[in-house]
């Protein structure tokens, strides 16, 4: 059985290096610029945009950190997932508009941190550099999850040492993010989100179908406290608040995620725009749903064999998938088929894992080859420079999400990701949102919220962790406070940066057009 779980793994490999191998091919015959190996020249369809989005960002901890998590603790936990979808909602719905016709008004910026910049009109560099490191450090974390995850499953699935399938896992993502860029990556997050969402929505139904059966031998079950009530104590006491609060304060993360928010930039048109939004708010609302479904009906399918095991958040998927296809093997006579088919699930997991790997890595070599290698560095660094700056870059930080997963102190998927999330979320979050609807907020205002957000949420996850409040809720709220009250506090802006905010606030959908047009078509003559 390991044998052919293993060969429907090794296809899924293949698909994703022959999706990087053709873009590579397809940016060398066009030239190859750094805008498009970076943000696909902003020509990036609605559905590829949406699906590359959500996939980017319900990682690999979807699959095995959140069903994981309800199914040891119940129905409190779905406060997470509450939270995302109003995040995701908010930021599709008014964040996304604004912001891509801001970063094309805004000196047509590729990237957040010279969105940030061009926003002032300044050369100054003080937000690119703070910005991409950051970006560096905190995206070291988040490729760190994915690894983990991929290390879990080889595991699991096959045996093979953590560490080993964390390098295969780690040499394939930087292969095709290396070779294809942008446009390889949200391909391949379009073919991974369909693949999520099937196998989602597939376990359940057929876990269900299962159950029923006369086989069918219950296993014992002792549910905890409350399991089934979304007051995870019972009653509106402390732990139930602080598990709403937190829950809710996930989808606060949205409008700082820089992978995320970068696809609202590469979006076409606003015709496109508004699909993508359908598209993206429609997929993790049913990604969502079936995740916290498999928590639940994994606690009655599996009973609480995984309740004393270290890794319970990391294996109710696999084992569901795997119980599953091994009772449709049985009863069909074709294990061989079943066992395949469990595989191409199991893909799943890696195709949670790798759309979050690859999208962390691009945007990390984004910002450090445009923000901090070409301004301080190489000041007149060509394309092709500043290309094999960030595929390096993507090197570097693979190596050490690799020793970070690997480590014996490694905290999980879910604690990898709660940490780097709340990172993005509190440096950026407010500042973006400020900057896209607040006319007087100054450069000085950003820098200090992009400090004082991201500080507090390191401080508050080293010390402030027995309040069981999520670090992102304090992070966020005191980056919002710094950059008003250092805005307030500063000198007013110039005449040139309030005309560029008139014109991305009023600009029309044609004007937008006709910006990204002239880009273009620029870059051909």
């Amino acid at each position: 059985m390991n044998v052919i779980e293993l060969v429907a793994l090794l296809c899924y490999f293949v698909l994703v290096l022959a999706i990087g191998v053709y873009f590579f091919w397809q940016s060398r015959r066009g030239g190859g610029t750094e805008k498009e190996y970076f943000l696909g020249n902003r020509n990036m369809n609605g559905w590829v945009s949406a699906l590359s989005a959500g996939a980017s960002d319900m990682s690999a901890w979807v699959l095995m950190g959140l069903p994981g998590s309800i199914y040891l603790a119940g129905m409190g936990q779905i406060w997470i997932a509450v939270g995302l979808f109003l995040g995701t909602f908010a930021a599709w719905n008014w964040v996304a508009p604004v912001l891509r016709r801001y970063s094309i008004v805004a000196g047509d910026a590729i990237t957040i941190p010279q969105f940030l910049t061009s926003r002032f009109c300044t050369d100054r560099k003080g937000i690119m550099v703070i910005s991409a490191l950051v970006f560096v450090a905190t995206y070291c974390v988040y490729t760190a999850s994915s690894l983990y995850a991929c290390g879990t499953l080889f595991n699991t699935v096959l045996g093979m040492e953590p560490k080993t399938a964390m390098i295969i896992a780690s040499v394939v993502i930087v292969v095709y993010t290396f070779l294809g860029g942008y446009n390889a990556v949200c391909w391949t997050d379009f073919f991974q989100g369909m693949l999520m969402l099937g196998a989602l929505m597939l376990i359940p139904i057929l876990a269900a179908v299962m159950m029923k059966s006369p086989g069918f031998v219950a296993p014992q079950v002792v549910l905890p406290g409350n399991y089934y009530d979304i007051l995870s104590g019972g009653s509106f006491n402390w732990k139930s608040i602080s598990d709403i609060i937190s829950g809710l304060g996930w989808g606060l993360g949205y409008f700082g995620m820089p992978h995320i928010l970068i696809r609202y930039f590469s979006v076409k048109s606003e015709k496109e725009m508004k699909k993508s939004r359908i598209v993206g708010c429609s997929w993790l609302f049913l990604i969502l749903l079936v995740t916290s479904l498999v928590g639940l009906l994994g606690r009655r399918f599996l009973g609480d064999v995984l309740t004393k095991s270290k890794d319970a958040e990391t294996l109710v998927f696999i084992n569901m998938v795997r119980n599953v296809f091994e009772w449709i093997g049985n009863n069909i006579g074709l294990m061989a088929v079943a066992t395949f088919c469990a595989g191409i699930l199991l893909s799943a997991i890696l195709a949670a894992a790798m759309s979050t790997a690859d999208s962390q890595l691009l945007a990390s070599a984004s910002a450090f080859a445009s923000d901090l290698y070409k301004p301080l560095f190489r000041k007149n660094a060509s394309d092709r420079e500043m290309l094999w700056a960030g595929r390096i870059i993507v090197v570097v930080i693979a190596a050490v999400a690799f020793f970070i997963a690997a480590s014996p102190s490694c905290k999980g998927i879910m604690g990898l990701v709660s940490c780097a999330w709340a990172g993005f979320g509190s440096a950026f979050g407010p500042v973006i949102i400020l900057a896209l609807f607040w006319k007087r907020m100054t450069y000085n205002g950003a820098l200090a919220g992009i400090v004082a957000g991201f500080a507090v949420d390191a401080l508050w996850y080293a010390f402030m962790s027995w309040t069981a409040i999520y670090e992102i809720i304090p992070g966020f709220f005191a980056g919002m406070v710094a950059t008003v009250v250092v805005s307030l506090l500063s000198k007013k802006p110039g005449a040139e940066v309030l005309a560029v905010f008139d014109k991305a606030r009023l600009a029309t959908e044609d004007i937008a057009e006709k910006a990204v047009e002239k880009t273009v078509k620029n870059q051909y003559l």
